[in-house]
C-alpha cells in the first residue's frame, strides 16, 4: 500500500471515528429537552442532507445518478437507517454504555464478511487489534453491577452492529465504489431518511427543541457524527480497506469519554486509563501492521521446517 494513501486512509478513519464519538455531546441535551430518538434522527439525517446537499451545489458537482448506481443506494440508505434506529431502540432495553461495548462486535462482522465472501486473510495482528480494542472498549463500560441484560436490547444492538459492518464493507465492494464521497453519502441519507418521515408521521409527530439554542446541537448533529463521519469512513474504506477502517472504530467511545471528563465532568479512573491505553495500542498496530506482518515473516524463516526423510 501506497505509504502516502496510508496516511490519508489512517486520518480519514480517526477523524471518523473522532466525530462520530461526539454524538453524546449533542444529542444528550436533545433528550434532556424533551426530543425523542425519531425526532432527534429525523432532525440528524434532515440537516445533514441539506449540508450535503450545499457541499455538492458550492463545488460545481453533479446531482445526477445512473440508472445501477439507484437500488444499491437505495439498499446503503435503508441499511445506514436501520443500524441508527436499531441502536438508538436498543436504550430503551439497556443502558447506553452496555449497547456501545456490543455494539463494537462490528469489526468482528466486518473481518469474518471479508473472509468468507472476498477471501481476505485475518492475520495474527488484525486479530491481536480487535481482540485489544474489544477488551479497551470493555473496560471503558461503566454499568451498574448486577444489571441485567436485556435478550432485546442485546438483539438489536446486534443487528445494529451487523448492518453497519455490512455498509462499511460494501461501500467499497460494488458499483458505489465508483460515486465521488459526498454524493454517495447524500443520497445514502436521503433514502435512509424516508424511514424517519414514515415514523414521525411526516414531520407531524416530530417532537421540536424548546430552547433556540438547541437547534445547533442538531445542526452539529447533523454536520460532525453524521456529514463529515460518514464521508470519512467511507473515504478511509477506499484508502485502507474495511477491517482496518472498523478497528480504527474504537476511538469513537475514546472521544466519549473524553468529552464526558471534560464536558460533563465525569471521574476518570485507572481502568478507564487502561482501558484507553488498550485501544490506542490497537489502533497503533493497525498503523505499523505491514511492518510487523514482515517482521513476523521474516522471524519465521529463521526456523525452516526440517523435512523428514522418506523411509
Amino acid at each position: 500500500m501506497d505509504t502516502t494513501n496510508k496516511f490519508k486512509g489512517v486520518l480519514y478513519a480517526v477523524t471518523a471515528a473522532a466525530t462520530y464519538g461526539m454524538i453524546p455531546l449533542f444529542a444528550l441535551p436533545l433528550y434532556g429537552d424533551g426530543l425523542n430518538p425519531d425526532s432527534v434522527l429525523f432532525f440528524r439525517y434532515l440537516f445533514a442532507i441539506l449540508i450535503l446537499a450545499a457541499m455538492i451545489k458550492l463545488r460545481g458537482r453533479s446531482f445526477a445518478l445512473k440508472r445501477k448506481e439507484i437500488l444499491p443506494l437505495m439498499a446503503m440508505g435503508a441499511i445506514m437507517s436501520l443500524s441508527s434506529l436499531t441502536l438508538f431502540g436498543s436504550y430503551q432495553y439497556m443502558d447506553g454504555g452496555i449497547a456501545s461495548t456490543i455494539l463494537f462486535v462490528y469489526p468482528i462482522m466486518v473481518a469474518v464478511i471479508m473472509a468468507v465472501f472476498f477471501k481476505e486473510k485475518i492475520t495474527l495482528v488484525t486479530a491481536l487489534c480487535i481482540m485489544l480494542a474489544l477488551g479497551g472498549i470493555l473496560l471503558l463500560y461503566r454499568g451498574e453491577e448486577g444489571a441485567e441484560l436485556s435478550t432485546t436490547g442485546t438483539v438489536l444492538v446486534m443487528l445494529s452492529a451487523l448492518f453497519y459492518a455490512i455498509y462499511i464493507v460494501c461501500v467499497n465492494r460494488s458499483v458505489l465504489k465508483k460515486i465521488p464521497t459526498v454524493k454517495l453519502t447524500f443520497y445514502m441519507l436521503l433514502f435512509g431518511i424516508t424511514l424517519f418521515v414514515y415514523r414521525v408521521d411526516f414531520g407531524c409527530s416530530a417532537i421540536v427543541p424548546t430552547k433556540w439554542f438547541l437547534w445547533g446541537n442538531l445542526f452539529a448533529l447533523a454536520l460532525f457524527p453524521t456529514a463529515i463521519s460518514f464521508i470519512c469512513t467511507t473515504k478511509a474504506v477506499q484508502y485502507i480497506g474495511s477491517t482496518p477502517t472498523s478497528i480504527f472504530g474504537a476511538l469513537e467511545p475514546v472521544t466519549a469519554i473524553i468529552i464526558g471528563v471534560t464536558v460533563f465532568s465525569e471521574q476518570m479512573t485507572l481502568r478507564i486509563a487502561l482501558g484507553l491505553a488498550m485501544i490506542i495500542l490497537a489502533v497503533t498496530l493497525v498503523v505499523a501492521g505491514n511492518s510487523i506482518n514482515e517482521y513476523l515473516v521474516r522471524f519465521k524463516k529463521m526456523f525452516p521446517k526440517i523435512k523428514r526423510r522418506s523411509r
